[in-house]
This record gives structure tokens, sequence and C-alpha cells, in this order.
């Protein structure tokens, strides 16, 4: 057996149907060049995202792999790939990357920031799978929404009452959260709490301190006419909900961990941190996103030990180079229950951030795989039901979404 097994285990990994766990919306064709396009290989910004992220291993990569697709002969560039690709009808741009994934369903997080002006509606977006696309809703943008709807409609009447405001909150959110978690569009929710105040939870919320957080909120959008939540207590009391409501209703909570750009506090990204209340709801499926990275070994140890937690080895795709991929899946594998593991794309915004962080996945999984079989630490038989699992059958199940894989070779 050469290095990377059979071609049948080479097969099933580069090629079986895949449920995305975790993603965002593309832009629509109107905004397609409203964002820096180096954030397809970077969670920087700024001088650190247009001059420097160009210079990674993961960008070099990028640049091979979308110039392979696109046709490109020649020494290739990232200034051409954006060249090219910026030339070509927008439409086409999309199913050129998007029908080279094998995604058969997405889960979309509609809440990411600017996703309602820039970028289309989740169910645009089964156009490109064979199952409907499902919602994840951000929690953080919901109670947002709200407090933005009390504070305007107060505004209005120029009667700012926080306690009013308070009292009508805690009611809507909870309502609001209760009708997501049995709207059938909805797979599961999704928090932020790692970029707001933290991964580390509390579990127990004084109404006195939730209300003056709410307090501080509204007199912070009276004078700025802006709203983002970033008081503790009042980011602790909506992720606490959240599980509750969530666990009674079967639904997955997942969890930002780890990787992003730099509003999170690095310390406070670790999915140790989230130990205590992980305890607190043993009901609840917590989902910890983002393969944990660079505290996936944390990952790894919570999803073996606590059966209400599962893992998702994604965004270090296309972010890492090919070594750290497949140095993250081993960790991935070290501990975690192959059972419990999913993947996703995080894709966002360009259609090739779906490609790569599909094609990138397929080929660490197929590779790490191939390497314990031939070290005869599985069969292939076992590696291959693991592919399987990975792509499709774990988040199937989490998630009940009750789908039959749809095989379309790649």
């Amino acid at each position: 057996m050469n290095t990377y097994g059979t071609a049948e285990l080479a097969r099933v990994a580069l090629s079986y149907p895949a449920i995305d766990n975790h993603a965002h919306p593309l832009l629509k064709a109107e905004h397609r060049s409203h964002l820096e396009f180096e954030g397809l290989v970077s969670e920087a910004t700024g001088q650190a995202l247009t001059q420097d992220a160009i210079h990674t291993l993961a960008c070099f990569r990028a640049t091979a792999q979308l110039g392979q697709i696109l046709g490109l002969k020649g020494e290739l560039t990232w200034e051409k790939v954006k060249q090219v690709r910026d030339a070509l009808d927008y439409d086409r741009l999309c199913r050129v990357f998007m029908e080279a994934t094998g995604i058969q369903c997405i889960l979309i997080d509609d809440g990411l920031g600017g996703s309602s002006q820039y970028a289309e509606d989740y169910k645009w977006h089964d156009r490109f799978t064979r199952s409907p696309t499902k919602r994840i809703v951000r929690v953080e943008a919901l109670a947002e929404t709200l407090l933005k709807e009390i504070f305007d409609s107060q505004l209005n009447r120029e009667e700012m009452n926080p306690y009013r405001a308070y009292i009508g909150f805690i009611e809507q959110f909870y309502e609001a959260v209760k009708q997501f978690a049995n709207d059938p569009e909805v797979a599961g929710f999704k928090s932020v709490a790692c970029y707001r105040t933290g991964l580390n939870i509390g579990i127990v919320q004084e109404g006195q301190a939730v209300e003056h957080c709410v307090t501080m909120v509204m007199l912070r959008y009276e004078a700025q006419r802006t709203l983002r939540l970033v008081d503790k207590p009042l980011n602790d009391y909506i992720v606490n909900i959240t599980l509750r409501v969530a666990g009674e209703c079967g639904k997955p909570v997942q969890f930002h961990t780890g990787l992003g750009d730099s509003d999170i506090t690095l310390a406070l990204s670790s999915p140790a941190q989230m130990q205590s209340i992980i305890k607190s709801y043993p009901e609840t499926k917590f989902v910890l996103l983002h393969s944990s990275y660079p505290y996936t070994r944390d990952a790894g140890y919570l999803t073996a030990v606590y059966p209400n937690v599962f893992l998702d080895f994604g965004e270090v795709f296309p972010f890492l180079s090919a070594d750290g991929q497949c140095a993250v899946v081993k960790q991935v594998l070290e501990l975690a229950p192959t059972n419990k593991i999913m993947w996703s794309t995080d894709g966002h915004w360009w259609p090739e951030s779906y490609y790569l962080g599909t094609r990138q996945a397929r080929e660490a999984l197929w590779k790490v795989l191939a390497e314990s079989v031939a070290k005869q630490d599985l069969t292939e038989s076992q590696a291959i039901g693991i592919v399987k699992g990975a792509l499709f059958d774990n988040a199937n199940r989490i998630y009940d979404l009750g789908l039959a894989p749809n095989w379309l070779d790649n």
C-alpha cells in the first residue's frame, strides 16, 4: 500500500457528500468587491491583511489551487488570480467553485456582521446544494436586534425607561429563542461570546447586574446610535437562556472557539474556559467550532469526556499551511471520539472560501487517515467510516437533519 492508501479511501475522502455544519452567506453580485479578497486566507485586518497575509504558505497554496480550477497557466500570482476571478460573470464564478465542493447541505449563520446589507439570504444558497440550506441563529445578533427595536420605540416616544427596556428584553429574548428552537428551518444556535467577553461564561446571573447592563447599553445607544453587546453579565445571560431552551428542544449550540480576528482575547478563547458551563447543561449539545485552534487538544479532551460536546474541525482550511492542517486533524483524532467530530468550511463572502475549505479538508483527512492505515493503526474500512462520519453522518445525526447521502463524484 502506498502512503495515501487505496483508491477507495481516496475516492470516499475526496468526493463523499458533505454537510457543511457551519458557514456564512455569499456576497450579492453587486457587492462582490466590497471586501478585501485577502480575507479569504486570513483573519487579519488592516495592513496585516492586505500586505502580510499574501506572504503566508496558506496564500501561496490557495493561489495555486484557485489558479488550477480557473484554468490559469504559467507562473501564478495572487494578483493574477484576483484579476481573472473579478472578470468572470458572478453567477458562473459561484457555480464553478460551489459545484466542485460536493457539499450536499449547508448550515448558515447569517448573523455575521454585514450579512443583511451585503450578502444573499440563506435560502438563496439552495441553488448549489442537493438538500435545503438550514439556518444557524446567532444569539448575540438576535439580542442586539431586539434591544435596538425596544430602544428605538422608546426614543420615538421620548420616554427612555431602562427598567421597562430590561423587562421587555428578557421576555422577548426568551420567546424569540423558543420560537427559533421550534422552527424546522433552524438547525441550531451560535454564540460569539468568545469575541465579546470570552468563553469564561458565568453560570449564575444576578438580575440587578443584567438590568444595569441593559441601562448602560441604552445610554450608549442613545448617545451614539450604535449597539454592540460587550457587557459580561448581559452576554452571559444571553448564552445561558439559549443553552437552557436549546437543551429542552434538542437544538445544538455552536460556540466560536480559538482562531479569530484581533477582536478576541486569545487567552479567553480556549474551550477549557467552558468546562463549568458544559457541566451545568448536560442535556444541551455544545459544538466547539474552528478546531479551537490553537487549543485543539483542549477541545479534544472536552469532546472525549463529556457526552454533550462535539468538535468541528473547520476554519483551519485554508488559514493554515498544508502541514499545519494535517497536524490539527491529527490532534483532533488523538483523543476525540470519531463519532463526535464534524467538518465545516466556515465559508463566507466568496465562493472560493467554500471551495478551499472543502478541498483542503478532504485532502487532509485522506492523507492523515491513509498514513494511519499504512501503519496498521486502523483498517481501511475503519478509515472510510471515519471519513463518512466526519463529512456527513455525524452532523446529520447531531443536528437531526434526516438526510440520506446523495453521492456525486467530483
